[in-house]
């Protein structure tokens, strides 16, 4: 006979508690159900493994050597609980995430304290990287995931939609379109530019409102980073048309924040290793930042999709 975990439980509570009353108690089952059990283990054994004496159920001596290998089953099974338990925590886990400046500077950090929350004792790696230093940061295996805001062809990274995000155009406070509401592209074109070179793919998502339209535009400051245009934005040196994900925390940092009226969504991706599967906290990571960008995207501007 095999005995199962459930029976191995039955046989050591009867063990433990000596009376078959105590051991349901322990297991918190009917008397009669731990009862049946014991008779039909007994039964299937063909040996005794209790007798009882004064009124408790001690070991018999055929079966000693049995208990003696059941609580040594029984302490691997607790620390297989424990291990289970401190994976459930995310103890001794290291995940490694890397992330573009555009949605690394709000989104992950708030995807990060929802990851926390489910795992606390989880460690997390994450760097900003810029996008020449995905491919390298996952075909060095020095992280996991990449959070990104375009994708490229690459025969060993699969990309994965994350969430769609949309353009803004930001301006000083004292800047005259300040007040405004909602801007055309026609409009934002009429005045200097902030921006990113529109050879750059983060840029190309910025340039992309106007060359749809054939609009001519004129950047009169180039930066490398969305932060960056942002504070050179706050002194007024000029507009700037920006991803709402950059600018999620900055209203009252001395910056206008103008929806433009026309469509202006994009895709932002999740790049892996096509090789390997994602770890579990890994997937849990990337469920999580969705949902953060999708809501801040629904909450602000009306909507969001997948």
């Amino acid at each position: 006979m095999t005995l199962t975990l459930r029976q191995i439980e039955v046989i050591r509570s009867v063990m433990v508690a000596g009376t078959i009353a105590g051991a349901a108690r322990l297991m918190n089952v009917t008397q009669p159900g731990v009862s049946r059990t014991m008779k039909h283990i007994e039964s299937s054994l063909g040996i005794k493994l209790f007798v009882k004496k004064a009124g408790r159920y001690v070991p018999t001596s055929e079966a000693r050597d049995i208990f003696t290998q059941l609580q040594e089953v029984h302490r691997k099974v607790e620390d297989l609980q424990v291990s289970i338990g401190q994976l459930e925590r995310g103890r001794g886990v290291e995940l490694a995430l890397g992330s573009v400046p555009s949605i690394a500077n709000v989104m992950v950090p708030h995807a990060v304290a929802v990851l926390r929350r489910h795992y606390p004792d989880i460690l997390v790696n994450f760097e900003i990287l810029k996008i020449e230093e995905a491919i390298d940061y996952l075909m060095l295996a020095r992280g996991e995931v990449v959070v990104m805001s375009y994708f490229f062809d690459h025969p060993s990274i699969t990309f994965e939609p994350l969430a769609k995000g949309r353009l803004v155009c930001i301006a000083s406070k004292d800047h005259p379109i300040a007040s405004r509401t909602a801007i055309s592209p026609r409009e934002i074109a009429e005045h200097a530019l902030i921006g990113i070179d529109p050879k750059d793919p983060y840029g190309a998502i910025m340039a992309g409102i106007f060359e749809r339209e054939k609009l001519e535009y004129r950047i009169s400051i180039r930066a490398r980073f969305g932060t960056t245009v942002c504070a050179l934005v706050r002194q007024n040196l000029g507009i700037a048309v920006i991803d709402a994900f950059t600018v999620a925390d900055m209203t009252d940092h001395g910056l206008a924040i103008i929806p433009i009226s026309e469509k202006t969504d994009f895709q932002t991706y999740v790049a892996y290793r096509s090789d390997a599967a994602l770890s579990s906290y890994a997937e849990s990571f990337v469920t999580m930042l969705r949902r953060v960008m999708e809501d801040y995207i629904r909450k602000e501007y009306g909507h969001a999709h997948t």
